[in-house]
């Protein structure tokens, strides 16, 4: 399959043996506000999907959509299908805490927990019941903040709180907490927006680095950092996925004239 740009209108009939997520006519409201409209898109496994568009726009929204978080909002109403790995998400079966430690989740502000370095990241694999013995929980530790490219930096000091870190390594310790559990998705709603420069510059390098075992999806006000971490980009106007393709070709032909506008500076 070559791969041609996508617009919302075409997006439905684009199918990928890579595809992790698949997403078909969802909506959400809040209470009367319809927050998404009529989103179609299929998520690649292994690779960046930036999601980008001006604030409101519904981008945020949509993600919290691919772990049930909007679930914990009362007036939240999801319609439509999201799937991963062919899994209805939406189903009755489905537990959402389950879901959510295989659909991990890394937020706008570093929010560690206020435990230890070692806690934090020992907290989800040990509700998950990942760790048989001490050691297998010790084991995970390392592996996650190695993953998460701050063991260097923690290891002589798991037992101090995780709080006392600065904001980029609370930020790469909230990512270490996140593949803890060994999910299959991370989603990342604008991870580095609290962030100086030096701490963002590592934390896009750690998510060059993560693709390589997870879908990243990743929700950005940047299009620069979008253009750096991601390979495929989605415009998010008004509720509406406007465009969706490969990140090189949104930001250099754009087919949608709302794109452009966006890209240009002259909306948003």
């Amino acid at each position: 399959m070559t791969d041609m740009p996508a617009t919302a209108e075409t997006v439905t009939t684009m199918t990928s043996p890579k595809s992790k997520i698949t997403a078909k006519n969802v909506e959400v409201f809040y209470g009367d506000t319809h927050a998404i409209k009529d989103v179609d898109v299929e998520i690649e496994d292994r690779n960046v999907t930036a999601f980008i568009g001006p604030s409101g726009c519904g981008k945020s929204t949509f993600l919290r959509c691919l772990n049930r978080m909007n679930d914990t909002i009362d007036i939240c109403r999801v319609e439509g299908r999201i799937e991963i790995d062919g899994e209805d998400i939406y189903d009755k079966k489905v537990d959402p805490v389950q879901l959510r430690a295989k659909v991990g989740m890394v937020f706008q502000k570093p929010n560690p927990f206020p435990k230890s370095i070692y806690d934090n990241i020992a907290y989800g694999p040990r509700i998950h019941g990942l760790a048989r013995s001490k050691r297998d929980l010790d084991d995970i530790v390392e592996k996650s903040l190695r993953r998460g490219a701050i063991w260097d930096e923690v290891k002589d000091r798991l037992q101090e709180p995780g709080t006392g870190l600065s904001g980029g390594q609370q930020q790469r310790l909230c990512i270490a907490r996140a593949i803890a559990t060994e999910p299959e998705v991370l989603l990342m709603d604008e991870p580095c927006s609290a962030l100086d420069p030096i701490a963002t510059d590592q934390v896009e390098n750690l998510i060059d680095e993560l693709r390589q075992d997870y879908s990243v999806v990743i929700v950005t006000h940047s299009m620069q950092q979008a253009a750096r971490v991601s390979q495929k980009t989605a415009f998010f106007h008004l509720g509406n996925l406007v465009e969706y393709g490969e990140t090189d070709q949104i930001f250099t032909n754009p087919q949608d004239p709302r794109t452009e506008s966006y890209i240009s500076g002259r909306i948003g």
